[in-house]
Formats: structure tokens, sequence, C-alpha cells
């Protein structure tokens, strides 16, 4: 078999994506089912993951790939929004990895060059006895899947819809998240950030990396004063 062809993307797996650093709020069976399939602990070849943006889907993806290196095994992290400006082929071999990880499939879906190729990778992991983990915007049933073949492969494995996290437990994923850095953060100050933010768990995280970069330039604590200071709020 010919090795896996090289990938044209610049794509890095976040050191700090692990499962142990996921808040779970009400995914705690889907968390557990996942850390399973990752690990190569079940008989299912096929995980599907549906869920709104930001809801944390790349961060399980990549906690998976994470996981399964650990345990021995070859993983590939490939998000579909970048795969679109490349050619199917990309594809070709990929069967040479224990786990492939495709993160949000709906960006490929409705070209048929892209669904052949989903469909005929599909065939050649589960004939080789590898696992795909996918992730998209919906679940199976309800994407626009045209090719009829890929619709019902879709539906196959296990299927899992991420359910959004409260405030409480945003808070709790950033002070996670925060830990996981080494950076001490009162529950005040995440709750500021919260207030003055948009809600959105990406944009959380993406500001908190912010704050780590600047608090380590500026040598100074996270604190409410200096949270204003970084992002120029009131």
């Amino acid at each position: 078999m010919k090795p896996p062809i090289q990938l044209p993307l610049g794509v890095y797996l976040r050191a700090d994506a692990r499962f142990e650093n996921f808040t779970l709020g009400s995914n705690a069976l889907l968390v557990s089912e996942l850390q399973r399939f990752s690990a190569g602990a079940m008989q299912e070849q096929f995980f599907f993951l549906a869920g709104t943006s930001a809801s944390g889907l790349t961060y399980l993806l990549q906690s998976a790939c994470h996981l399964a290196e650990a345990s021995g095994d070859s993983a590939l992290y490939l998000p579909a929004e970048e795969l679109i400006q490349l050619d199917p082929e990309i594809f070709e071999a990929l069967e040479q990895y224990s786990l492939v990880c495709i993160d949000d499939l709906q960006f490929l879906l409705g070209d048929s060059r892209w669904e052949l190729a989903l469909f005929h990778l599909f065939n050649r992991l589960r004939d080789s006895g590898r696992r795909l983990l996918v992730s998209a915007n919906n679940t199976p049933a309800h994407l626009a899947v045209d090719l009829p073949d890929l619709a019902s492969r879709l539906n196959w494995g296990l299927v899992f819809q991420l359910q959004p996290l409260n405030d409480a437990e945003k808070i709790s994923a950033l002070a996670a998240q925060a830990r996981a850095r080494g950076m001490v953060i009162a529950e005040e100050v995440l709750q500021f950030m919260l207030n003055h933010s948009n809600r959105n768990l990406r944009e959380l995280m993406h500001q908190l990396d912010l704050l780590d970069g600047a608090s380590l330039e500026q040598k100074r604590r996270v604190t409410i004063p200096f949270v204003k200071q970084v992002f120029g709020w009131n």
C-alpha cells in the first residue's frame, strides 16, 4: 500500500485539547463513548458528532486524536473548511491512519467529487478496520447529501448531538483551560469576560489566548482592570 500523500495543510493539534480539560455539562455520556471510540476500545468504526458552531466539536475531535496517539495509534485531524480548497484525492491512502477525524463535514457536501471521495474513504476505512470520526452542524438525517450511498453510510455508526454549555458551564470551561495553561484567574474575572462578550465559547477561548500572551508579555496578573486594558472594554 502506498504511503499517505503529503497533506498541504498547516494544521496542528492544540496541546491543551484533552478530554480531561473538557467541561462536560450534559455531555457526559457522549464524551465517555467518544473516549472509548478514540482509544479503539469498541467495535464501532464510525462516530458522528453534531453540534452548533463553537460548541466544542473541534476541541473534541482534536482530543480524540491526542487520545488515539497516546493509545499507540496514528491519528489525523482534517478541517473540511480548508480541504475544499484542495483536490479530493487528498483522501487517498488515508486508511493507513488508525483514526481519521473530519471536522465540519457540511463544507464538503453538495459537491459531487467530494461526496464520492468521502464515500470511497468511508468504505476503505471500514474494510481496513480503521475508524472515522466526523463532525457537522447537523445530524446525518438533516444534512443536504446528494449521494444516496453516502447519506446511508453517515447513519451507520454512533450519532451524538453535542449539547451547548450554559453560562455557568462556560465559566467552568474557561477556568479549566486557564488551569491547563498555568493561569490563575479569579471567577469574578471570568464572569466579567462572559458579561462583556457574545457568549460564544470559541471567542471566549480566543480571548483567553490573548490574555495569556499579554499577561506573560507584561508580567501582570489577569484582573478585571487588566482585561479592560487588553480588550478596551469599559
